[in-house]
């Protein structure tokens, strides 16, 4: 049996070993401390709340899936757009950075409001918040890879005498592949999150399905049960999204991240 497969069936079985005693702990509490449904519903409830509400619940994912990739693809291009012209102007890097920084340090709850009376409630308002939140790991992590050029290569590309488009698409682009697919993994993780709290706002009766309107609802008919089942949904959302700019990571590093000059260096 090879190593890799090893490593992986050790991952799952320790994985799954933590979530099985998760689920057991959660149950004795339960049954132990004879505690209401409302306020904490065994594993069994949420199932059967998760099944009855299933429809409601994929169609919630998919509009919350659809938000968080649109935003976070968004925020890779305004983000990798405003990287480019860091690395290319230290006058623009210091005068605009900091907005990015400020960007990320204001509550996205403190927005999101805002969001809705100047776009309405819709996918765009939503997706605007996704993009907020995704965005300063996306600037911050391709301008540092950006900007990390070896002295070497630098010297190698004037001595040849290569413009600023050559050395951006032949030397600083390559270099910096692993600092933007770092960004990316970041931004995936942050942007099920950004698009669940813009719909906890974006909501209005039956005008929004994502995940953070049905949470909202299920929260003032205190369905707990139900409540929970999008919680876990919202959970598997991000993992799958994280998981899909892991497999584009590990494509993208073995074709690209030590081609050209990386590679005879």
């Amino acid at each position: 049996m090879n190593r890799p497969f090893m490593q992986i069936a050790q991952t799952v079985v320790a994985v799954g070993s933590v979530l099985v005693a998760m689920i057991a702990v959660w149950y004795a509490v339960v049954v132990l401390f004879d505690l209401p449904k409302i306020l904490l519903p065994t594993p069994v409830d949420v199932v059967q709340a998760g099944w009855e509400e299933r429809d409601a619940i994929l169609r919630g994912m998919w509009v919350t899936g659809l938000t968080a990739v649109v935003g976070l693809f968004t925020a890779f291009l305004v983000g990798g757009g405003l990287s480019v012209l860091f690395s290319q102007s230290a006058l623009l890097r210091r005068a605009l950075f900091p907005y990015v920084v400020f960007l990320q340090t204001v509550p996205i709850v403190a927005i999101a409001p805002l969001l809705v009376i100047w776009s309405g409630y819709t996918f765009r308002s939503a997706v605007i918040a996704t993009v907020i939140i995704c965005l300063f790991p996306i600037v911050n992590n391709c301008t540092t890879g950006l900007l990390a050029v070896r002295t070497d290569h630098d010297e190698l590309f004037s001595l040849y005498g290569a413009g600023r488009l050559r050395r951006m698409l032949r030397l600083q682009i390559p270099g910096a592949v692993s600092q933007i697919i770092l960004g990316l993994r970041i931004s995936s993780g942050l942007a099920v999150i950004g698009a669940i709290i813009a719909e906890f706002f974006v909501s209005n009766g039956s005008v929004y399905e994502g995940l953070g309107a049905l949470m909202t609802g299920w929260q003032g008919r205190s369905r707990t049960d139900a409540l929970i089942a999008a919680l876990f949904a919202s959970a598997l959302l991000g993992l799958v999204l994280f998981g899909a700019v892991q497999l584009l990571a590990a494509t993208v590093l073995r074709r690209w991240a030590y081609t050209g000059i990386y590679k005879s260096s």
